[in-house]
């Protein structure tokens, strides 16, 4: 009688049969959901925007918030066709997205090496954007103060305030982040203006209004076909529009 060969279990053999052994006893403890009549999904579910309460500043103290609402309205200065950047609620919005993760950098890796980037690369450095802001409108204050008899930024006139925001956009002034700090305060005023109205910014939907934009509306079928025609709903935020009322309250 001929002897079979001992059963010698291969590297490939092993590997492949506890994977399948691990699947198994994975799934043997898992339960299938069932869902009928509703969606399985629920709004924010993943990653809830973090609404913060008004009437307060949140990392600005009060010389730092009329100086960033003054210089927002600068940049995006108001006309006959919208607000600005102060009444848009642009201030708000950066003082609100720095009391976060943004601000603290959390989710950024600040360790360095530091080495010098292109300018579409963004900042690089350890400093956090709270950082940036304090160092920036302290250099503000401090070049206004000298400039204009100890006046604050937000008391000289428009067109001052102009020239000044101008000499920090080229570095003219003695602050060496000064480029890099205009850079920052405007690309957040620009969110500011146009971020949904849920994070502080775009009071009313000011911004949406003043491009067309319809916001987070959820079915455009209704439109598609209506090229060139101007949209005829006004714009909806994440958290719905302010005249909508739920449970008749």
């Amino acid at each position: 009688m001929t002897r079979s060969p001992p059963f010698r279990p291969s590297r490939r053999h092993f590997l492949c049969s506890t994977g399948m052994t691990l699947l198994v006893a994975s799934l043997g403890g898992a339960k299938a959901a069932e869902h009928s009549g509703v969606l399985p999904w629920k709004p924010f579910s993943a990653l809830p925007p973090q609404v913060l309460p008004g009437g307060r500043w949140y990392v600005f103290a009060p010389d730092e918030a009329r100086a960033v609402e003054a210089a927002v309205d600068r940049l995006i200065p108001a006309d006959d066709l919208s607000v600005g950047g102060k009444d848009a609620g642009c201030a708000t919005f950066i003082d609100r997205q720095l009391a976060g993760s943004y601000g603290s950098s959390d989710r950024l890796y600040t360790q360095g090496p530091f080495l010098p980037g292109l300018p579409t690369q963004g900042y690089q450095g350890s400093e956090t954007p709270v950082g940036r802001y304090r160092a920036g409108l302290a250099a503000l204050d401090q070049h206004v103060r000298a400039q204009f008899a100890g006046k604050a930024f937000a008391d000289i006139a428009a067109a001052e305030q102009d020239k000044v925001l101008q000499d920090f956009e080229g570095g003219k002034v003695g602050f060496p982040a000064a480029a890099s700090f205009f850079n920052l305060l405007l690309q957040n005023t620009m969110e500011g203006f146009f971020a949904d109205p849920i994070y502080g910014g775009n009071r009313d939907m000011a911004g949406w209004k003043f491009i067309g934009f319809p916001g987070a509306r959820y079915d455009y079928r209704d439109y598609v076909t209506a090229h060139n025609q101007p949209f005829p709903l006004p714009p909806v935020s994440i958290a719905g529009r302010p005249d909508w009322k739920v449970g008749g309250r």
